[in-house]
């Protein structure tokens, strides 16, 4: 099964509870939050007082991004204001196995997230501890970039290795997932989609019509897959 996470940071933040809420009636099916410290990405982003305050709204799982230099220092606010799933960078300053015995610990669900160069070996150690790997498509920090053709191969790289593992750990994509990327990152193994400016906020699009297109590509796209 794939997924539709929309990203919160590319939301309309003055109708924030209304997108939410339209959004939850056109079948997402997770909330993506970025949360940025303006250290580890140059920007900042999102909190644990946001992730609170939405959480009455849905019960849709929170899928909360730590792009930060620390997470450690993070991780029981984040649970504590409503995430169900927390994924830390592998680059940051970071106690890796640590860090995801902590999320579990929490009671979310625990994830490693990967820069477009960082090597996948970054994940031998800690397979026992990990529940989803979030693989970034883009350099983390910013909506709006092109997406990095180097990572598709990446992805299917992934999935061979998290298959010789025998455990169910999902492969989220996040990044310029466009409606032409989508079917491709589908093919290479993603489960997860992290949908933003290129497929799901749209200008010109109401945000049902747009979640229902994306939805249509990836049927289409399972289907083909399915055939092939």
């Amino acid at each position: 099964m794939v997924t539709i996470g929309p990203s919160v940071m590319c939301a309309d933040l003055g109708r924030l509870t209304e997108n939410v809420q339209e959004l939850d009636r056109a079948g997402v099916d997770f909330y993506h939050f970025d949360i940025m410290d303006g250290s580890f990405v140059p920007n900042i982003a999102l909190g644990p007082d946001l992730i609170r305050a939405l959480r009455p709204h849905t019960d849709k799982p929170f899928d909360v991004h730590l792009m930060i230099d620390e997470p450690e220092r993070f991780i029981g606010a984040i649970a504590e204001a409503g995430a169900d799933m927390i994924s830390v960078h592998a680059e940051s300053k970071v106690h890796l196995e640590r860090a995801l015995q902590q999320i579990r610990g929490s009671g979310a669900k625990a994830g490693v997230a990967l820069n477009p160069s960082t090597p996948l070996c970054a994940l031998d150690y800690v397979g026992d501890a990990l529940d989803y790997v979030c693989m970034m498509t883009v350099n983390p920090g910013f909506a709006g970039q092109r997406f990095i053709p180097s990572t598709l191969g990446k992805i299917g790289d992934l999935k061979a290795k998290l298959s010789r593992l025998n455990r169910d750990i999902r492969i989220e994509v996040d990044g310029n997932i466009s409606h032409a990327i989508i079917p491709e990152v589908i093919r290479q193994g993603a489960d997860m989609l992290v949908c933003g400016t290129s497929s799901l906020f749209l200008p010109d699009r109401p945000l049902a019509q747009a979640v229902d297109q994306v939805n249509q590509i990836v049927r289409q796209a399972r289907a083909f897959g399915t055939e092939g």
